[in-house]
């Protein structure tokens, strides 16, 4: 049984679409190349979670090498994640990459499939299919737009790929492990990742305008801290159905900063793609977790969640 909300999950769940929702933004605002913008992301966020570790060092200093390798395994793909997603946003729109991210779901539940051999339900793969269509309408209208913005779209999807295979790794862990402890280790090893990334390619680790500076402690406090992090809190209170939910809240939210704030337009090929893609996510998110066979009796019981 979930414990009780201590404020109105309504309230925390908002503020972590809107902190998401800028993520795109401050990386656009940003000079930097995206491996030292994910890099020093996910440092300043484990810095600012140092405070907090003491009634956790415990845990820490007790995780077998299983664990840790898992954890970092984790933390390598997160890292590979930022690299590919914070790149396209180099080279597309914020419409373009955060609608295409948005299907981390359908690349979640596939894999679960074949690795924890979780299934999901007909409807359901009828909303990823039309998900994915809108996701590839989206790649269409970019091919019209230029070759780079195609490019960008490819790197969002191998993005999202990145990412599901993290949080497939998440899944298991975290029922080993502290959301807190989960956290913080594998935002360290992602940081690792990325600093041997850059220097191994000779990227300047101090060589950014203050701005730059800004943003990179912008990206840790806003989407990290008060999205990511506060989202791992909410599952003590709310199921992962609900949270995941919100991953459709980024695309509108950022679509509509990067319209106010960085003057970004859309194809109609580009909204109707996303206006399929959100539609076909919504169908698979509800439908996903109304799985049911026919238990004793002729009476019904629910399969497995895909959570």
């Amino acid at each position: 049984m979930r414990k009780t909300a201590p404020i109105p999950t309504a309230i925390p769940l908002t503020i972590g679409i809107i902190a998401v929702s800028f993520s795109s933004i401050f990386v656009k605002w940003s000079a930097a190349p995206a491996s030292i913008q994910g890099m020093y992301r996910l440092l300043f966020t484990a810095l600012l979670m140092l405070p907090f570790i003491r009634p956790h060092l415990a845990e820490l200093k007790s995780l077998s090498l299983k664990k840790a390798s898992m954890l970092f395994t984790s933390g390598f793909f997160l890292a590979l994640h930022f690299l590919l997603w914070m790149g396209s946003l180099k080279l597309t729109t914020v419409s373009s990459s955060t609608i295409i991210l948005a299907l981390e779901p359908v690349f979640i539940v596939i894999g679960a499939f074949f690795i924890y051999k979780e299934r999901t339900s007909s409807f359901a793969m009828f909303g990823m299919g039309v998900a994915i269509i809108g996701a590839v309408l989206i790649g269409w209208g970019d091919i019209g737009v230029s070759r780079t913005n195609l490019i960008g779209d490819l790197l969002s999807v191998f993005g999202t790929l990145a990412v599901s295979v993290h949080m497939l790794i998440g899944q298991k862990m975290v029922t080993q492990v502290s959301s807190y402890v989960y956290s913080f280790v594998v935002f360290l090893s992602a940081t690792i990742v990325f600093a041997a990334y850059n220097l191994i390619g000779g990227i300047s680790f101090t060589a950014y305008a203050g701005k730059d500076w800004g943003m990179f402690l912008l990206l840790a406090i806003v989407p990290t801290v008060f999205g990511h992090l506060l989202f791992n809190w909410l599952l003590q209170y709310v199921s992962a159905t609900t949270i995941s939910m919100s991953i459709l809240g980024e695309p509108v939210g950022a679509s509509l900063l990067a319209f106010l704030l960085l003057n970004e337009q859309m194809t109609w090929f580009q909204i109707l793609g996303g206006l399929l893609a959100i539609f076909g996510l919504i169908m698979f998110l509800n439908a996903g977790r109304l799985k049911w066979k026919p238990g004793k009796g002729g009476s019904t019981e629910p399969l497995k969640s895909v959570s």
